[in-house]
């Protein structure tokens, strides 16, 4: 397994810089090796080209990012709370690792649509976290039992990678995870008055 093999995080780590200050398309493989330390053909060893380390670099966050969050939202017993951990833990990782936001945001917005069919692909296993808490939710009598789950998904999805967004363009001057409790208390309770 490549991903065992002691390169593969240097060369990705690597890669994460490399794309947030370079851009995708200006980010050479011999580049991200340089910044890697490795030599240009060992890159080759571990992806085909460019592309599979953009995919494959997402594939290893996102699958960290999902394993840490069912994680931290074990034995909790409200999907609220599930739901309040789920954006703050988003928040935290991306403002942890701002060159990540970065591609995550900008980079991985490219507009071919075979990459982008790759992209959600993986994040398949993140959506259906949200799809989990939400019925939770609904069966513990939280969230009404009408909940159109794929339009609440949706919802939540957007309005947490639409701030990470605002906040990468805005050059990350804000605290990030400060925003989490009330994009959480929106979710949950709406603007009106209750």
């Amino acid at each position: 397994m490549k991903k065992n093999k002691p390169k593969y995080h240097q060369i990705i780590d690597a890669a994460v810089v490399a794309i947030a200050e370079n851009g995708y398309h200006q980010a050479q493989v011999a580049k991200i090796a340089k910044k890697a330390g490795v030599a240009d053909g060992t890159i080759y060893l571990y992806f085909k080209n460019k592309e599979d380390i953009l995919i494959s670099l997402f594939q290893d966050k996102m699958g960290h990012f999902v394993e840490n969050i069912e994680k931290v939202i074990a034995g909790k017993s409200t999907a609220a709370e599930k739901l309040l951990l789920l954006v703050e833990n988003h928040f935290k990782m991306l403002s942890d690792d701002p060159h990540l936001a970065v591609v995550t945001q900008l980079e991985l917005r490219q507009s071919n649509k075979e990459l982008r069919l790759k992209i959600n692909e993986v994040l398949k296993g993140y959506l259906l976290l949200i799809d989990q808490i939400l019925k939770e939710g609904i069966q513990n009598g939280e969230f009404r039992k009408t909940l159109n789950i794929q339009l609440a998904r949706q919802m939540i999805f957007g309005t947490i990678d639409e701030t990470v967004t605002t906040w990468v363009m805005n050059e990350q001057k804000y605290d990030l995870v400060e925003s989490a409790s009330d994009v959480g208390d929106m979710l949950l309770n709406g603007f009106s008055v209750h």
